[in-house]
């Protein structure tokens, strides 16, 4: 028998949608004849539809109520609410036809038993939702900021920074893991709304624990909850947070990882710890700082672009806020050092020049020369050498060149090292020879990129985003 009423009690969530729909079709239907009236027998059988399944589901509902132990201080209203929703249906139904017994109810107004009825149907349902999804449901898919702005919800966070200059200083659990606990759990997980009984806007919240226990196991990341959680598949039940929610970048994880790995302890400098710079790097507030000359030239001919494009060439702008273009021969292999004349119409604007997979030799340098606000270079490809690769050398703008799978022979590397402002060199597959232990890239020198990484496989791997 229990088993039975626990079963109609799980029903009521699909019942509950019978009398909402036989309701709203017959105020609907009440509104579309309120002028001829001649619908009245059909609307009255609609409310008495809706009387019966609002019964069914009040019954449903009070079965799940008692077998999945809800109190009745969080149930009351939504009951008898909706048990009042059932008889104002059946008092609809007994107005629109003739009954002796009941002649009275042709006193009460139909508009006053509709709008009765709407606000019944309205608010029984917010307060079903309430139940199952929280208070805060309906404002939830709302940005934080928005939420603040309305005087609802919580308080909104930002992302956390670091002062690159001053990062050894920062405190890593105030600094780091509290804002990004702020921006990615509190939201379920703070006095007012705490999910599972775990609060994780304070250090106290978080040592405390949730229904299952402890979160934290000190020095021990694997078997602390807190993090566990975070790098299990995203359609695992208990992955955290929830697929439908924003997730925590890996970035973040390593940053929890790391303060529970070094005691999760709340007071502790970052320089303190003796931790490594890269894990931080992420954090460092991020330059607008444009790749391209900040010069302003001319728009390129229309004409001239359209008969490029003609002949097969990819062209098309880099920015709104500037006339810099990206051409590029994809579509045509076969372009060779002499087609490069065809580019002159847009000499000045060309910034980002792919000639990758092409037929061009080291005797293009010459025309490359030209282009003054050359910036991104791609020769992957092709028969490049590097001979009278020097002449780049005037390319004040030339910040990154492509050789990868090219005939580039170290000898010519020397001349490269030169370029005034090149930041970076793809010499993968080349006839370089890689060093045995690989430069760092940093701000303001060369890096040469030798590619062929092998990247060890890390838990948060795992993640799906």
């Amino acid at each position: 028998m229990e088993v039975i009423q626990q079963l109609i009690g799980r029903l009521h969530p699909v019942v509950v949608h019978l009398p909402i729909g036989f309701i709203i079709t017959g105020l609907l239907l009440q509104w579309f004849d309120r002028k001829k009236r001649e619908w009245s027998r059909i609307i009255a059988m609609v409310f008495l539809w809706g009387f019966i399944s609002a019964a069914v589901a009040c019954i449903s509902g009070y079965l799940l109520y008692v077998s999945e132990g809800y109190s009745f201080e969080t149930v009351k209203f939504h009951l008898w609410l909706g048990i009042t929703t059932s008889i104002f249906s059946l008092l609809m139904h007994l107005r629109l036809v003739t009954v002796p017994k009941v002649a009275f109810l042709k006193q009460l107004p139909v508009v006053l038993l509709s709008f009765s009825l709407l606000f019944l149907i309205s608010f029984t349902g917010h307060l079903g939702g309430n139940i199952t999804h929280g208070a805060d449901y309906l404002l939830e898919p709302l940005p934080n900021n928005v939420k603040t702005f309305l005087g609802m919800g919580q308080k909104s966070y930002e992302n956390p920074t670091l002062d690159e200059e001053n990062w050894e200083e920062a405190v890593l659990y105030t600094d780091l893991v509290q804002p990004i606990l702020n921006s990615k759990c509190v939201s379920c997980h703070n006095a007012k709304k705490n999910k599972g009984e775990l609060q994780l806007q304070e250090g106290q919240g978080i040592l405390k624990g949730g229904e299952n226990g402890d979160v934290i196991e000190p020095n021990d990341p694997s078997n602390s909850p807190l993090y566990a959680r975070l790098i299990l598949p995203l359609d695992h039940e208990d992955h955290m947070p929830p697929k439908d929610k924003t997730q925590i970048t890996k970035d973040e994880i390593e940053i929890i990882k790391t303060w529970i790995a070094n005691g999760n302890d709340f007071d502790k400098k970052i320089g303190e710890l003796e931790l490594n710079k890269e894990l931080f790097t992420s954090f460092f507030p991020k330059t607008n700082e444009s790749l391209y000359p900040k010069i302003e030239v001319a728009a390129a001919s229309m004409d001239s672009i359209a008969v490029l494009k003609k002949k097969g060439l990819h062209i098309e702008p880099i920015s709104a806020d500037n006339n810099f273009l990206k051409v590029s021969t994809i579509n045509k292999p076969m372009f060779g050092n002499k087609d490069m004349e065809s580019l002159a119409p847009i000499l000045n604007q060309t910034a980002y020049l792919d000639l990758g997979g092409t037929k061009v030799t080291d005797e293009v340098f010459d025309s490359l020369s030209l282009f003054p606000n050359l910036t991104v270079l791609k020769l992957d490809n092709t028969e490049i050498t590097g001979k009278n690769i020097k002449q780049l050398e005037r390319l004040e703008n030339l910040k990154s060149l492509n050789l990868v799978r090219t005939n580039f022979e170290e000898a010519h590397l020397a001349a490269i090292k030169e370029f005034k402002n090149l930041q970076t060199v793809y010499l993968y597959h080349t006839r370089v020879v890689k060093p045995d232990t690989l430069q760092k890239r940093k701000n303001g020198e060369l890096f040469l990129d030798y590619g062929g990484y092998i990247l060890p496989k890390i838990e948060t791997d795992t993640i799906v985003y």
